[in-house]
């Protein structure tokens, strides 16, 4: 069953949940741009066997606080994550982010890598030049926005044949505010701007698992290659599959990152 619970940080209410066995080792899970912990439920009860699953929303995001004078800045993010960490008494996890999550855990990397044993990137472009544009998008005059727009704006993250984005989801984004949506991914944008996720991950020398849906219509699949300048880099590719595997196809997303994990988990806590 899952455990949900509200911390407070000094600059905002983040909401954690937590499954499986506490005294398994640690699995933290990182949503990407306008998403939740939810875009992990369906990965969860494959992970459960084997770790203590953690998620987090991070600020900005699904039922974590939404201020509008607080950092949405990824450096900032990496710092709440470790400090929600902290008052887990987690000393030790491997970090699993999806989309601009590995972003995000990638900057929470850089800050406290003395908690992460490694790190699984799942769709997360390496640098802007891999990002493939597209039209449109949703203006603050049509916020809040209708499930048409949302189903429109949240298109491009799915390319499984036949499959239908979930309702919760795109509640999900109508409950961020216009501010909270355009300020975290301008945050993701400066990031990779400022240095492309292979350098600062080469610099890290942390274990690294990358893992693409060859079909993805927001990042090109082929620069999943870029990843290995990171010494020792594991890439796997999904056919069939695009932006978001862990909702499209979560079994055959689990069985790459479980087989990764193994290899690299410690226990979490430091009594164990």
């Amino acid at each position: 069953m899952t455990e949900s619970t509200i911390m407070s940080l000094d600059d905002g209410d983040i909401h954690v949940s937590q499954d499986g066995p506490r005294d398994a080792p640690a699995l933290l899970l990182l949503h990407g741009s306008a998403s939740s912990t939810r875009s992990w439920d369906a990965m969860v009860p494959l992970l459960t066997g084997s770790h203590h699953v953690i998620r987090i929303d991070l600020l900005g995001h699904g039922r974590s606080a939404k201020p509008a004078d607080r950092s949405y800045a990824l450096p900032d993010q990496g710092r709440r994550i470790g400090a929600v960490l902290d008052r887990l008494g987690i000393r030790h996890t491997t970090v699993a982010g999806h989309s601009s999550g590995g972003a995000a855990a990638t900057a929470f990397t850089e800050q406290r890598p003395d908690l992460v044993n490694a790190l699984v990137l799942i769709n997360t472009g390496p640098h802007l030049d891999a990002y493939i544009p597209r039209p449109g998008g949703i203006s603050a005059a049509q916020w809040p926005p209708s499930d048409e727009q949302l189903r429109d704006f949240a298109s491009t993250g799915f390319s499984r044949p036949g499959y239908q984005i979930p309702r919760e989801l795109l509640d999900e984004v109508r409950l961020m505010t216009f501010h909270t949506l355009t300020a975290t991914m301008q945050a993701t944008i400066e990031y990779l701007t400022e240095q492309p996720l292979p350098d600062r991950l080469a610099a890290l020398g942390k274990p690294l698992l990358v893992i693409f849906g060859e079909d993805d219509r927001r990042w090109r699949s082929t620069s999943a290659a870029d990843y290995r300048i990171v010494p020792a880099a594991k890439i796997e590719l999904l056919p069939g599959l695009g932006h978001s595997p862990i909702l499209e196809d979560p079994p055959r997303t689990a069985t790459p990152l479980l087989a990764f994990t193994a290899a690299h988990s410690r226990t979490g806590h430091p009594s164990q």
